[in-house]
């Protein structure tokens, strides 16, 4: 039984679960724009950041969360502007906007030595902080799932939004499989609160979003990467494919390791759970 399957089993009974170090609702951070974000802030010890994909939240992180407070690290993941419980300002749906915004975060809860954790979207989002705020606050950086680091055509994701802006209920539905897998790998329980997620972000925002993500390129942006640095990937990930993502990532980032899961889709945060969170546990400890 490995350190996370021990975790796991710990979480389930409440008599022996270690404490949050805080209240894990009403908990805020205020953004330079006034945005209101909200954030959960688990366990104690070294700190980790979470970023999560687009149209998700911090909810997302879940196993991660328990697992890694119980075995003596500080977890915080927080919902991005726009979704989950945070302020949906209408704007900021830009990759500066969101950098600023995790800065306030770290800053705010004076976090050092974090290991900075970056799901989809979120790469974007953990390599822009690194790019404009360096790395005097933290210490090492995964990322999961990549985005690409180059800009493609807007044209490619027109249809998408098409389809979003037609009948989102059915578009979000019809794309679930490319997240969680074909091959049963999550419950339908799992697979309805993945989409119940999804459907709570802000319209709004998950369509601007895509732009962004789409028209983006931070390629020029990973050599300034000055962390260690390690990208779990699913080798059957339809949303974000390997050779334009991760390979790309770990061709550019100086200190950087690729380790691929076979057969793993893109929600491999929950498709592959244990192995992910003790990849992450071994990485933190630098083993």
């Amino acid at each position: 039984m490995t350190s996370i399957d021990i975790a796991i089993a710990q979480s389930s009974n409440a008599g022996h679960a270690t404490k949050p170090r805080r209240a894990t609702r009403g908990s805020f951070v205020e953004t330079e724009d006034g945005t209101q974000l909200f954030y959960r802030d688990w366990g104690t010890g070294s700190p980790i950041v979470f970023c999560h994909p687009w149209g998700l939240n911090a909810d997302i992180w879940e196993y991660q969360l328990t697992a890694l407070s119980n075995q003596g690290l500080r977890c915080i993941a927080f919902d991005r502007r726009g979704h989950g419980r945070s302020d949906d300002p209408g704007h900021g749906y830009d990759f500066a906007t969101l950098a600023a915004d995790l800065a306030s975060l770290i800053e705010q809860l004076d976090l050092h030595d974090v290991t900075l954790v970056g799901y989809s979207m979120g790469s974007g989002e953990a390599i822009h902080y690194l790019s404009r705020y360096g790395t005097e606050r933290v210490a090492r950086l995964l990322v999961t799932s990549p985005i690409s680091p180059v800009s493609s055509d807007s044209a490619m994701i027109d249809g998408f939004i098409a389809a979003l802006e037609q009948d989102r209920p059915a578009c979000i539905a019809a794309g679930l499989p490319l997240f969680t897998g074909y091959n049963d790998l999550v419950s339908p329980a799992m697979a309805r609160w993945v989409e119940n997620m999804f459907l709570s972000a802000s319209p709004k925002a998950g369509v601007a979003f895509q732009r962004a993500v789409v028209l983006d390129d931070h390629m020029e942006r990973l050599k300034d990467i000055a962390v260690p640095t390690l990208i779990l990937q699913g080798d059957a990930d339809e949303v974000a494919p390997l050779d334009q993502t991760g390979r790309m990532l770990a061709a550019a980032i100086p200190d950087c390791e690729l380790r691929i899961y076979e057969g793993a889709p893109h929600g491999i945060a929950l498709t592959h759970r244990q192995r992910f969170t003790q990849d992450l546990l071994n990485f933190v400890r630098g083993e």
